[in-house]
């Protein structure tokens, strides 16, 4: 049963780290855009393909920006002075969030245009 409890303590640690997402203003607006996005599919009922295709999107953007926020809050912890391998390291994940967000508003304009 020791196994067990450490599965549930892991879904636990994951939880708060969407609550630490949330607390970030990227963090929100992203989850406001999927809000606004999942309100849209289910005004225009569309279909199970597009929902399909919404979910992986907002799940990307999502994971990309949890994953950025963790990687910009380790390179602060190990890395307070500036240096250059410290930003390139930041910019290169917000750059990871900037791709998946252009890639899931790409997705979203080929899934809605049609219903509009």
């Amino acid at each position: 049963m020791h196994w067990l409890a450490k599965r549930f303590d892991a879904f636990g640690h994951a939880g708060r780290g969407v609550v630490v997402l949330l607390g970030e203003a990227h963090g929100r607006i992203h989850a406001v855009a999927a809000v606004v996005v999942i309100l849209l599919g289910l005004r225009l009922g569309i279909s199970a393909t597009n929902w399909a295709l919404l979910v992986i999107c907002i799940a990307l953007v999502l994971a990309a920006e949890a994953i950025n926020t963790a990687l910009e809050r380790l390179v602060d912890l190990v890395s307070p002075q500036w240096h250059a391998l410290a930003r390139d390291a930041k910019d290169l994940a917000a750059a990871g969030v900037l791709i998946a967000a252009i890639g899931a508003a790409v997705v979203g304009l080929i899934v809605f245009v049609p219903y509009l």
